[in-house]
């Protein structure tokens, strides 16, 4: 029979292990194994019992990181994307946020927090602004399109390229490892694609089923997003390969 290892020693080992999948955002089992000195069976004995405590996600070759707060009953996947992303953003910052359902949660997780600017080119998102929080607001110019109505177009584009931001939030069209970020709208795509050359920390929106789609329109390799956020019913093997790539995967 192999040693019993004592208590208080996995227990050390396990607190540790989550520590580093929470702020690296992934872990593999091969580095955890040099890392702690013990055998792959042990350390992935270690995060099955993580991942039945609800403080990471297993995946092929590892784990990922999931947002540890405790959903509510009723709260929806897009609700919990946009508690996630939310708790990336600190007090005082300025973010840009684009069109999208899961955009305009980020903004209500962001109603009470200490006085902050927020930068949108979607009118949905700046009604809810103006209308319910305290937050300074800048509107792009630009012509509305679509359900979500996202402002494009050549106005659009000479704002951003004035205005700076902390942070810029994007809900995309797909996500992949091996094809990139992509989205179905050729002006969202182009947006994005001069967002991504501010030097912001861009956080990537994504709902479960468009994890691993790839859209019409390449913005840029995976690489680019800082963070991707989603909810923790995507598939694993797809979260492992965007981890792979070096992009923190958050999941909610």
């Amino acid at each position: 029979m192999p040693a019993q290892i004592p208590p208080s020693l996995s227990t050390a080992r396990r607190s540790a292990i989550a520590r580093i999948v929470a702020q690296s955002g992934a872990a593999r089992v091969v580095d955890l194994v040099q890392q702690f000195g013990v055998n792959a069976a042990t350390i992935r004995r270690d995060l099955s019992e993580l991942e039945r405590q609800g403080l990471l996600r297993r995946v092929h070759g590892g784990a990922v990181a999931v947002e540890t707060a405790r959903p509510r009953e009723s709260e929806t996947q897009a609700a919990r994307i946009g508690r996630a992303a939310a708790e990336l953003i600190a007090a005082g910052e300025t973010v840009f946020l684009g069109p999208g359902p899961l955009s305009l949660e980020v903004a209500r997780w962001l109603a009470n927090r200490s006085r902050m600017t927020i930068v949108t080119n979607g009118l949905e998102i700046a009604h809810w602004v103006a209308t319910h929080t305290h937050h300074n607001l800048i509107v792009t110019g630009g012509q509305a399109e679509g359900r979500d109505l996202g402002l494009f177009g050549h106005l659009t584009r000479m704002a951003l390229s004035s205005l700076r931001a902390d942070h810029v939030i994007l809900e995309l069209g797909g996500v992949s490892a091996v094809e990139g970020l992509t989205d179905d709208h050729l002006e969202q795509a182009e947006i994005a694609q001069l967002l991504l050359g501010t030097g912001a920390e861009v956080i990537v929106l994504v709902p479960v089923e468009r994890v691993g789609r790839v859209a019409a329109a390449y913005i840029a390799p995976v690489s680019d997003a800082d963070a991707i956020v989603t909810a923790r019913e995507a598939p694993s093997a797809v979260l492992w390969d965007l981890t792979e790539c070096g992009v923190r995967v958050v999941l909610a």
